[in-house]
């Protein structure tokens, strides 16, 4: 996964990419470049600063990541670009503080980072703790495998109302399916939904 940043203009809201990248497959941002991948260049002692203090101050637990340095020629101006580079983490999951001074989980989905659902922070801390996952195949989780069959998805509401169950039930199913490879959970900034893996 890959990100542009012209330059970076609060620690704390860079913050938020790179918890978003930890929590997931990891990625690059690269300062000193438009959103359209023009190259405008940026002060890379600066830039480094605002990222090692979003890493350590304004991330829980802070994330690890590498700087690389990139000089580039281009119409005969000299100009530096940062890469960042954020692995995916074994510390999951990461938050990062809100103006509100509250802690956030973000995921990276396509081109955005956006807040993590509860089943997504659930499945995050246990694969975090390496948990065994041992399914009791009873109706319950039959029922919903059926319907996405029939139906290819579903959300938590439906699933809660198709069975007429909690939803912190309706959840614990969902996490565990998801954590063997079962089914596959969709985010987008709107909705959530499970599909059939």
């Amino acid at each position: 996964m890959l990100d542009f940043k012209k330059t970076i203009s609060s620690a704390q809201k860079i913050a938020k990419s790179l918890v978003a990248f930890a929590n997931v497959k990891g990625g690059r941002l690269l300062v000193g470049v438009h959103d359209n991948g023009n190259i405008t260049g940026t002060n890379i002692e600066e830039e480094s600063y605002m990222i090692e203090s979003a890493a350590n101050f304004f991330c829980d637990p802070p994330v690890k990541y590498e700087l690389i340095e990139h000089h580039i020629t281009e119409h005969g101006k000299e100009k530096d670009v940062l890469e960042v580079y954020v692995p995916e983490s074994d510390r999951k999951p990461h938050a990062a503080k809100g103006e509100d001074n509250k802690w956030w989980i973000y995921i990276r989905v396509n081109d955005q980072s956006v807040l993590a659902s509860k089943v997504v922070v659930d499945v995050l801390r246990k694969e975090a703790k390496g948990e065994e996952v041992l399914i009791q195949y009873s109706s319950k989780e039959s029922a919903l495998l059926q319907y996405l069959e029939e139906h290819k998805r579903i959300t938590l509401a439906e699933y809660c109302k198709l069975l007429n169950i909690s939803k912190r039930r309706a959840m614990r199913i969902v996490v565990d399916l998801i954590r063997v490879g079962v089914i596959r959970i969709h985010t987008t900034e709107k909705t959530e939904f499970y599909t059939l893996a």
